[in-house]
Order: C-alpha cells, then structure tokens, then sequence
C-alpha cells in the first residue's frame, strides 16, 4: 500500500519521512547520545530489534543517521541533517510536556526506560568526588525490574541492574509512577514523599543533596511551570468553576 500522502508540500513530504511509528524516537535517542545498537533499545524497549533495524536503514537512506563499524563495533550518529532535528524533537516534547502532562496509563510506566532516562542526565558535576552509590527499589515494577543502582564515580554514571556489591550511599523506595512523575516535573518530591509513595533513606546531607544530583527530565521545567499555572489559574477560579 502506497504511504505517500501525495503532495507537493515538504510538510507533507517530511512527515512521510519522519512520523512513521517509532521513528521520531529512535531520532530522540540519538539525540541524546545513544550510539550502539544496544543502547538505543534500551531507549524504545517496547520496539522490536528488527522494527529498531529496519528504521535505522530507513534513516541512513534519508541521510539523517550515519553508520560506521570499526572491526565488530558499529555505531549510529547523525549527520547535520539529523542534528537539525533537534530543535523539532525538543519542541514536541516541551508541547507535549506543556499540554499532555503526564498523564500516564499504567502500561505507559516502564521502570527501565525511567531509570535509562536518569543514568543519562543525571547532573555529574553536582555529584561529590567520592564514589556515589544509589540503589532504587520500586514496589510494583515488572518482574526483573524492581531493584536498580546508579553508580557514579571518576565522573561517569552506570546503571546496574545486579548488585554491585557496593555499599548503597542512598536507597529510594518508591512507587514507579512517583518517581515518574517527579522525574517528568509533574509532582515535587516533597509530595510524594508526604504521600509516602517515596522514601529516601541515607545520611541526612546525602539525602537533602539527591534531587540535586539527579536532576530532572529535559522537559520537567516546562511541565512543572505548565501546572503551577494551572494549579494558580484554579485556585483563583470561583468555587462554582472548580468543580
């Protein structure tokens, strides 16, 4: 069946080159540095490997992603096509952040996407010099899913999902919807530790300096002031409206 939505228009055009299922996202990955093949599934983990190949083949034809193999090592980059994508990607999920929120069904919540997402932007520089240990137990993730540590140390994070073996600096309890949406910027972290779907236990200074290291999504600002405004705009609404 033919795809094409037959115009002229390079909206149109682009749209048949990009907006294909899972495209936009194997695009997100790479954006944010993923490389190896591997790696970008662990991004898009619900997407088969050879849905994850034959997009990638897709890519390389349009000249937006560029493969290079060194012995068995092959690796994806974007070309300036490519890179010339991120302003779009990144206003697609600032809109979405700002008029989607997270409004999560439970089958979008992924414990492993979760804690990919927070090994990659964790802000390093805040972390101390000495090695940092952060191990995550979710209550109600899937099974093989519930027990993670974020190790941090020379500057660099790694996600583990066995045991290092390491003495944990912090433990975070939580259910995978809090720590989502704290994450996403949907809630603060003081409301869902109030609402005791989180807890964070360590040493005081250590635990008063967690949200500091991990930081929050690229998208968490917009969100976070998208409900701010909601939540003033309601609070200022007669009670008649509210309801």
């Amino acid at each position: 069946m033919d795809d094409s939505y037959g115009q002229f228009c390079t909206v149109a055009r682009a749209a048949e080159a990009l907006c294909e299922r899972w495209t936009p996202l194997v695009v997100r990955e790479l954006l944010c540095g993923s490389k190896r093949f591997n790696d970008l599934h662990r991004g898009v983990p619900r997407m088969s490997t050879s849905l994850l190949s034959q997009r990638l083949r897709h890519l390389e034809e349009l000249g937006v992603v560029r493969r290079t193999t060194n012995g068995k090592i092959r690796e994806y980059s974007l070309t300036e096509a490519g890179e010339d994508l991120r302003p779009i990607i990144m206003a697609l999920g600032h809109w979405g952040a700002h008029w989607i929120g997270s409004r999560l069904r439970d089958d979008e919540l992924d414990a492993g996407l979760l804690m990919w997402d927070v090994r990659r932007f964790v802000c390093l520089a805040e972390f101390p010099p000495r090695p940092v240990v952060i191990h995550f137990s979710f209550r109600d993730a899937r099974p093989g899913e519930c027990a993670w540590w974020l190790l941090v140390e020379h500057g660099v994070a790694d996600l583990c999902r066995d045991d290092p073996g390491r003495e944990p600096t912090l433990v975070v309890d939580a259910t995978v919807r809090a720590l989502t949406e704290v994450w996403s910027g949907e809630r603060s972290p003081g409301d869902a530790l109030q609402a005791r779907e989180l807890r964070v236990m360590g040493a005081p200074v250590d635990t008063q300096n967690l949200w500091r290291w991990l930081g929050t999504s690229a998208f968490a600002t917009t969100r976070s002031n998208a409900r701010q405004r909601i939540d003033g705009s309601d609070a200022s609404a007669p009670a008649a409206r509210r309801r």
